[in-house]
């Protein structure tokens, strides 16, 4: 098995190359999804989260409000420590489940947004970056997310820097440009993947 850490700062277009990796075989294991399987209703994660901070993250329905939770951890860095603390290890608990469950011979991909600002790196064989510039970052978010600018840039601020991220990375993939110049990169990432995992079992 090839352990592949995956990351990059929030609009760099990680999910579009985790995307990509999966339908050229990759097993993704998606950090974000699981986090918000592991606060559902009913779940200990969610009574911990409302213990924390209070029923005003519910909504009326006794889900977990995002935008309402968001709007508390990503104005303290206190709070965000301790929402971290919190979920962090019940994410890392069903990855590893995943990753067993994915067999011997799989490329397993752990697409994980703050791999860098957690000390994540030595977890996996090799660190794969999304890089891109803030300036182009921030202007997806306004545009393909519909984020308020102080909203996106308090979470970009919240962030690891560009300079962090990169120097955790074996592999970088640039995605500065257009949609159609990321296919190229990220074949041509797969094939190194391939190439890595073979090197392993001979």
């Amino acid at each position: 098995m090839l352990k592949v850490g995956l990351t990059g700062g929030i609009g760099a277009g990680k999910s579009e190359v985790s995307r990509r990796l999966a339908a050229f075989g990759a097993v993704i294991v998606d950090a974000d999804r699981i986090a918000r399987e592991v606060v559902e209703p009913g779940t200990p994660g969610l009574r911990a989260v409302v213990e924390a901070f209070g029923e005003s993250v519910l909504t009326p329905e006794g889900t977990l409000d995002r935008p309402a939770l968001g709007a508390i951890v990503f104005a303290d860095p206190e709070k965000l420590r301790v929402l971290n603390g919190l979920v962090h290890p019940l994410v890392g608990a069903r990855s590893a489940e995943l990753e067993a469950a994915a067999g011997p011979e799989a490329i397993v991909v752990h697409d994980v947004p703050l791999l860098a600002e957690n000390g994540l790196a030595p977890l996996y064989d090799l660190v794969i970056v999304v890089d891109a510039s803030p300036e182009t970052r921030l202007e997806r978010l306004l545009a393909r997310r519909g984020m308020a600018e102080e909203e996106a840039r308090a979470r970009m601020a919240a962030q690891a820097t560009r300079e962090q991220r990169l120097a955790v990375a074996d592999l970088v993939i640039d995605n500065d440009g257009p949609l159609e110049a990321l296919e190229p990169q990220v074949r041509k990432v797969w094939d190194e993947l391939l190439a890595r995992a073979a090197a392993r079992t001979d």
